[in-house]
């Protein structure tokens, strides 16, 4: 992955695309990440009217450069999911980044990134893995574009699909294929919400699991969430002061590696201590 493409995602929340009035507080709420909802979070009957609500305020909203705006479009192998990539792009909207949900193969995403391209839009991709299909195919999926910045692990989705009940030791393995692939790509991974507001502790523990299992990230569905996710998922002290010494040793090399501590270390480590130190910056900005 191009590092120059590394962004801070421990944190996202949703907003409804059919309402934009909630978008600046979304983007004031201290995630990461801000998704403009059009697909599972708005209802058949209004999926036009949330498009068209979209692409309207797009053309003046203003957004940080420490938040990450996203647009979820609907599935690509329907007629809204179409309308919506159409709209982004007859609009020549400069959308930094566009989510696709429910993708089950390589070539949806490769037909995504020419059509971008014919377009003229340098758009990111973050691609969701929810379906049977994508979790056979994601490593595959992983390396279709170079587009791709994050993979999203889609917990409901996936837990139907595999015919399990949505907990945390059903769905071990799906993630753990997703943070293979994500690794082998030097992409980010975005771990499901924790959909149970009342269990701030509950949400803390999966936060902690998954970040072991290698996540860089996991959404939200409330503000209050977004503090405790930003610090699980922020580098310790120690992890960032490590991150400093190996990136200063790296330069003063010049070489594919170096020992420290008496531990050898390679070049693709580079890519994971550049955001640690990303993280790190953007909190003593803040």
């Amino acid at each position: 992955m191009d590092l120059n493409k590394l962004r801070v995602r421990r944190s996202f929340i949703f907003t409804p695309g059919l309402q934009p009035e909630m978008f600046p507080k979304a983007l004031a709420s201290g995630a990461d990440m801000v998704c403009i909802e059009l697909e599972d979070g708005i209802a058949m009957k209004d999926k036009d009217e949330a498009r068209k609500n979209t692409i309207d305020a797009l053309k003046s909203l203003e957004v940080k450069n420490d938040v990450e705006l996203v647009v979820r479009l609907n599935c690509q192998r329907t007629k809204h999911g179409l309308l919506d990539l159409e709209a982004i792009a007859s609009n020549k909207l400069k959308v930094k980044a566009i989510m696709l949900p429910k993708v089950k193969t390589p070539d949806e995403i490769t037909f995504i990134d020419d059509m971008l391209t014919d377009c003229g839009l340098d758009t990111d991709l973050h691609v969701i893995m929810e379906t049977n299909q994508a979790l056979e195919s994601i490593y595959d999926i992983a390396h279709s574009s170079d587009r791709i910045v994050a993979l999203y692990f889609g917990g409901e989705d996936m837990a139907a699909e595999l015919r399990v009940e949505n907990k945390l030791e059903n769905l071990v393995y799906a993630r753990s294929r997703l943070v293979h692939a994500g690794a082998s790509k030097g992409v980010d991974v975005i771990d499901v919400p924790y959909l149970n507001l009342e269990n701030m502790e509950g949400m803390k523990k999966e936060a902690q699991f998954v970040k072991n299992l290698g996540f860089t990230g996991k959404g939200s569905i409330h503000p209050k969430q977004i503090s405790i996710l930003n610090e699980i998922f922020t580098p310790s002290e120690e992890e960032i002061s490590k991150a400093k010494r190996i990136m200063d040793q790296f330069k003063k090399a010049n070489t594919g590696l170096v020992v420290i501590d008496g531990k050898l270390i390679e070049r693709p480590v580079l890519r994971e201590m550049q955001r640690k130190l990303l993280v790190a910056n953007k909190i003593n900005k803040s």
